[in-house]
């Protein structure tokens, strides 16, 4: 059995010779494997992106929550009571004593 004989039994067989039908499956695994812009290379890139995005979700909750905070220590007892607790800040006339738990099993 002759090749060309082969080709005429399949119906595909003219899709196979046509030149047009190489060049567009050779420029589609061009643009999706090797391609700076290709397939894959977009993937990762939305992943990426999808990734800033969420930091950028958390950043902005952070920022409303310190925006809170900061309203709130604009009332000057408010902003003595934050001192007095993170800082250990005191009055002249008063002395502060820290008590700390030994959280270690003896």
């Amino acid at each position: 059995m002759n090749v060309s004989q082969i080709f005429t039994k399949f119906k595909f067989a003219n899709l196979l010779k046509n030149v047009f039908f190489w060049i567009t499956v050779s420029f589609l695994v061009w643009i999706v494997f090797f391609d700076s812009f290709s397939f894959f290379e977009h993937q990762t890139i939305n992943k990426e992106i999808d990734k800033l995005e969420e930091r950028k979700h958390y950043y902005e909750s952070e920022i409303e929550r310190d925006r809170n905070s900061i309203k709130g220590l604009k009332n000057g007892d408010a902003t003595e009571k934050y001192a007095r607790e993170k800082y250990y800040m005191k009055r002249a006339n008063e002395d502060i004593f820290i008590i700390e738990f030994d959280t270690l099993a003896q």
